[in-house]
């Protein structure tokens, strides 16, 4: 029974429950099972929390559009009250810091009957797109372990991936959620900005950047965790307009005939794999077989540079006030020794910014968006290789002691084509459509403008049909 409830998505396991076929007690031990089994391998799970998630099984009804699903979470937000949020810190984790409230999106987890079974790795405070930490070593990618499962959420992408669980919280700050959805075979979507609710503990990540959602392994589950968690907490300081209907609606219904740009080259002097650029381009014939329009075009703006920088100014400027916080909170300074190389060298930049120069960074993202936004007064969608670059072998983008900024740089393929959409809040969603000669799962990425999902899941389904990847499972899935 195991393998068969591993099989199902989300969607799946809370209709048998609905129906009576099935306890959410049954779905819970299903999945401990299996990361007690394969976790060992992969690494994924770092704070198991397998009797209280039976305890909840016990009490759970069959109530709520995923009444007795299990998920996991990342460790980096999505707060659990009573529980470890480390965000791949070792100083979090010498500390044994819990914390005291549920997050608003853990809250409307539980309000639509998921589980948690606790939570999965991530880089030190989510800054790379690997899942390595000096906190809590490496996360392998279930494909092969020897390789990345991508991150930030890369903990969350390979226990889905493995047959873990169906869906696993993500955030995605730079392509976060979309990197490790490319490398471990799943889909995965960007909301647009505001959203989900980061409450109670903030009111925006890295400075508007940075947002939450689910990785999942169909696109009817995508829309599912998106009616159950869009709209805003009282007191969030703006929010995504309210859609029209129910995003369920709009899996399998026709979009009729839409203005698709293709992008299949490099930009900023990043070159494109050949197999990531084929797996755009494949996509494309498959969308113009759908009865849609591609050009071969792409936003201009996508050329410059001085974004990435901005960017890092933000980041930079963010990742400063984490550690200014844990500093009041211990209340002694935190030194070199404490965090990784590249997050002491992060904090180092930020706090040598002076306010002005954080606004104009700010104000030069605005600006930049507002171009890049542009584009879609002509086009419906933009298609794009997900990433530049295969998933890497493990270590291979650890940025080390002496250079942790240069190394830094490595990390850019990753995130070429996702880093530029988290600055102008559109949604992006990466599909599961390809497979490497090697072996290794290849996504391509597909970007509405703001507020369209709707668009997104519509065309995500047509393809869904059209290059059926749900049967494609690594070896030791389940």
């Amino acid at each position: 029974m195991a393998a068969l409830f591993a099989s199902l998505d989300a969607t799946a396991q809370a209709e048998l429950v609905r129906r009576g076929e099935v306890t959410a007690r049954e779905l819970v031990d299903s999945a401990v099972e299996a990361i007690e089994r394969l976790n060992p391998e992969i690494r994924a799970v770092i704070h198991p929390a397998f009797m209280i998630a039976r305890d909840a099984a016990q009490l759970a009804g069959d109530s709520g559009p995923l009444a007795g699903v299990p998920i996991l979470m990342k460790d980096f937000g999505g707060e659990e009250a009573g529980r470890p949020n480390h965000m791949g810190m070792r100083l979090a984790k010498q500390l044994g810091h819990v914390e005291p409230v549920d997050s608003f999106l853990t809250s409307k987890l539980k309000q639509a009957g998921c589980i948690s079974l606790g939570r999965t790795n991530t880089p030190e405070l989510a800054i790379l797109p690997i899942t390595e930490s000096d906190a809590y070593g490496t996360t392998g990618n279930p494909w092969s372990p020897t390789h990345s499962p991508g991150g930030s959420s890369g903990g969350s992408a390979a226990a889905v991936a493995a047959g873990f669980v169906a869906a696993a919280h993500a955030s995605d700050g730079g392509g976060s959620l979309r990197i490790p959805a490319s490398m471990c075979g799943l889909v995965g979507l960007k909301p647009t900005r505001a959203r989900t609710s980061l409450s109670p503990n903030l009111g925006e990540g890295w400075s508007g950047l940075s947002c939450a959602f689910m990785l999942t392994r169909s696109v009817r589950d995508c829309a599912a965790f998106l009616d159950a968690l869009a709209g805003p907490a009282t007191g969030d300081p703006y929010y995504a307009p309210p859609p029209s209907g129910p995003y369920r609606d709009h899996v399998g219904s026709d979009p009729g005939p839409l203005r698709i740009a293709l992008l299949d080259h490099g930009i900023r002097g990043i070159d494109v794999h050949p197999e990531c650029a084929e797996a755009a381009i494949s996509t494309a014939k498959a969308l113009e077989e759908l009865g849609h329009e591609i050009v071969p075009t792409y936003p201009s703006v996508l050329d410059a540079t001085e974004y990435v920088r901005h960017f890092a100014v933000v980041v930079s400027g963010n990742v400063a006030c984490v550690l200014d916080s844990w500093e009041a909170r211990l209340g002694r300074p935190i030194t070199d020794g404490d965090v990784e190389p590249l997050t002491w060298a992060l904090t180092q930049w930020g706090r040598r910014i002076t306010a002005p120069q954080f606004v104009q960074a700010q104000q030069s993202i605005h600006r930049f968006s507002r171009t890049l936004a542009g584009f879609w007064q002509d086009y419906d969608l933009l298609l794009t290789p997900t990433l530049a670059q295969l998933p890497p072998e493990l270590g291979a983008l650890m940025p080390g002691a002496r250079e942790p900024m240069s190394d830094y740089t490595k990390t850019a393929p990753y995130g070429v084509f996702t880093l530029p959409f988290n600055l102008s809040g559109q949604p992006a969603i990466s599909l599961p459509t390809h497979m490497s000669e090697d072996g290794l799962p290849i996504g391509t990425q597909l970007v509405a403008a703001a507020g369209r999902e709707d668009v997104l899941l519509q065309v995500a389904s047509q393809l869904e049909r059209a290059v059926p990847w749900a049967g494609r499972r690594p070896e030791l899935f389940g």
